[in-house]
């Protein structure tokens, strides 16, 4: 699947137009998660369909989920643009980003310079790049000119051998360890505890997917996670705001 879709951006590279530079103010996403509001800061999804799962929230309206996120204390927010696999927009994060204080991630399969330009066009904080999807040099080059341009990265991986890789050419300040499998959309949150051996000291480490109640939270935290990023789960349920409170075992979820 992740080849699948890294083909269809190749093919939407050329049909992109750069939209108008909006100059929104730029959050650090990384000083949110290092002063999270939490044991384990929170980076809450908005996401409205997924290849693997398809539709799971209808109706969907971002900018109140995002404020749903928000009033519940979620640090940062990540917000699909994808729009044939996941069904996102761009215009999702611009909205959102005029009505939240939360630092923004865009959620999308970036693999060339005129994305990243298009990130920072649209107002987001922060952007993620897919070790998988990349070479370490071509990951390393738009890591480089996202920050040049003020936004973080969020590094992703899956397997051990592609972070031992990038860490060859240098060390990201984020590191998010993807459980699902991208291949195959299998998910253990057991990939994280693979993964955070090899991470270097001083890189947050952000447990991704597959995270669905507290006990997740102390696995994923007691394997050296700093932050986790959920979405499916929170968005399957009729509030956002509840749904934060049970993932954290603030409320009871019967």
């Amino acid at each position: 699947m992740l080849d699948q879709i890294i083909e269809r951006k190749r093919a939407e590279l050329l049909k992109i137009e750069l939209p108008e530079d909006l100059k929104l103010p730029k959050r650090s996403f990384k000083n949110a998660l290092l002063s999270r509001n939490r044991f384990v800061a929170l980076i809450a999804e908005v996401k409205k369909a997924s290849p693997s799962k398809g539709l799971i929230k209808e109706p969907f309206d971002p900018v109140e989920i995002a404020k749903q996120y928000e009033q519940a204390k979620a640090d940062c927010l990540s917000i699909l643009t994808d729009e044939h696999f996941f069904q996102g927009k761009n215009e999702y994060l611009t909205a959102v980003k005029r009505v939240v204080s939360l630092p923004i991630l865009r959620k999308d399969f970036i693999i060339d310079s005129v994305q990243v330009e298009e990130a920072n066009r649209i107002g987001a904080d922060a952007i993620l790049l897919i070790g998988e999807a990349l070479d370490s040099s071509k990951l390393y080059e738009l890591y480089e000119e996202a920050v040049q341009k003020g936004m973080d990265v969020l590094v992703e991986v899956h397997e051990e051998k592609t972070l031992e890789g990038i860490l060859k050419l240098f060390i990201p300040e984020i590191i998010g360890v993807n459980n699902r499998n991208l291949k195959t959309f299998e998910t253990s949150i057991s990939q994280t505890e693979r993964i955070a051996k090899l991470v270097p000291d001083g890189t947050i480490l952000i447990s991704e997917s597959g995270i669905g109640k507290k006990e997740d939270l102390i696995l994923v935290k007691n394997c050296g996670a700093q932050a986790v990023l959920v979405g499916e789960s929170l968005m399957r349920e009729p509030s956002q705001q509840i749904a934060i409170n049970q993932l954290f075992g603030e409320i009871n979820d019967d």
